[in-house]
C-alpha cells in the first residue's frame, strides 16, 4: 500500500509596509517584489490601483470602487467628510482582501501589499473627529500580515526627498512646508507607538539610500520569514 503525497500547497506570506509620506514604501515594495520573483518565489504586488480579481466579473466592480475611492473628484472629496471616507476606504480594503489577497495566499503565492491599511489607521488616529475604536473595527477583520515593515524617517527629511505634497498629506491643515511636517510627525508618532508594542520590523531609513534600505529589508525577510532575495 502506498501513500499519496500531500497536494496542499503551502500558504503564501503577506508582507505590508507602513511609514510616512516620502519614506520610500512603494519603492521598497517594488524591489522586494522583483527580488522575490527573481529568487524563485511566486509573488504578486498589490497596490491601491490593483483590481484584477480571479473572477473577471468582479474585477469591473472592484475597479468602480477603486475609482470612487482613489480617482475621485478632488472638488467634492472633502465635502463628504471624514467618516464617509473611512468607510469608503474600509469597503475598498475589504474587497481587496477578499478578492485579491486571500485567493493569492491560498494558492501559495506571496503577496507584497503596498499602501497598507496600517497607514490609513495611523492617519485616522491623528484625526480627533473620528473615534480610534471605529477605525480599528473597520479594519480588524482583514488578513493579518506575516510581516509589516515600518520605514521610519523624519518628516523634514521625507519632504526633502518628495519635494512636493498634497493637501491630504498635510491632513488638510494648510499648504506650507511646516504644515506637512507637523501633520506627518503626528501621524508618525502613532506609527511609532504601534511599532513599539507590535511585531513590526522597524527600519530607521533616515540617511539611507535605496540600496541600503533594500539590503536591510532583505535581511529581515530572510531572518523572519525564511525568504531569500
Amino acid at each position: 500500500m502506498t501513500t499519496s503525497p500531500p497536494t496542499d500547497r503551502p500558504t503564501g506570506r503577506l508582507i505590508t509596509f507602513v511609514g510616512g509620506d516620502g519614506a520610500g514604501k512603494s519603492t521598497l515594495a517594488a524591489r522586494l517584489h522583483q527580488g522575490l520573483n527573481e529568487a524563485g518565489h511566486e509573488t504578486i504586488l498589490i497596490g491601491k490601483h490593483s483590481t484584477q480579481a480571479a473572477a473577471s466579473e468582479l474585477s469591473a466592480y472592484l475597479d468602480r470602487l477603486n475609482e470612487l475611492v482613489y480617482r475621485r473628484d478632488a472638488r467634492v472629496a472633502r465635502a463628504c467628510g471624514d467618516h464617509y471616507w473611512l468607510l469608503a476606504l474600509a469597503s475598498w480594503y475589504a474587497l481587496q482582501d477578499q478578492l485579491l489577497v486571500q485567493p493569492a495566499l491560498a494558492a501559495g503565492t506571496h503577496v507584497i501589499l503596498d499602501n497598507s491599511p496600517h497607514k490609513i489607521a495611523a492617519r485616522y488616529a491623528a484625526n480627533p473627529k473620528v473615534p480610534n475604536r471605529l477605525t480599528e473595527q473597520v479594519f480588524e477583520h482583514l488578513t493579518e500580515p506575516d510581516l509589516v515593515f515600518f520605514l521610519d524617517i523624519g518628516a523634514r527629511e521625507a519632504l526633502a526627498r518628495k519635494g512636493s505634497f498634497t493637501s491630504l498629506e498635510t491632513g488638510h491643515s494648510g499648504g506650507a512646508d511646516e504644515d506637512f511636517i507637523a501633520y506627518q510627525e503626528t501621524v508618525l508618532d502613532h506609527m511609532r507607538e504601534k511599532a513599539a508594542y507590535g511585531d513590526w520590523e522597524w527600519l530607521d531609513v533616515a540617511g539611507l539610500d535605496r540600496d541600503e534600505v533594500f539590503k536591510a529589508a532583505a535581511s529581515a525577510l530572510a531572518g523572519r520569514l525564511r525568504l531569500t532575495v
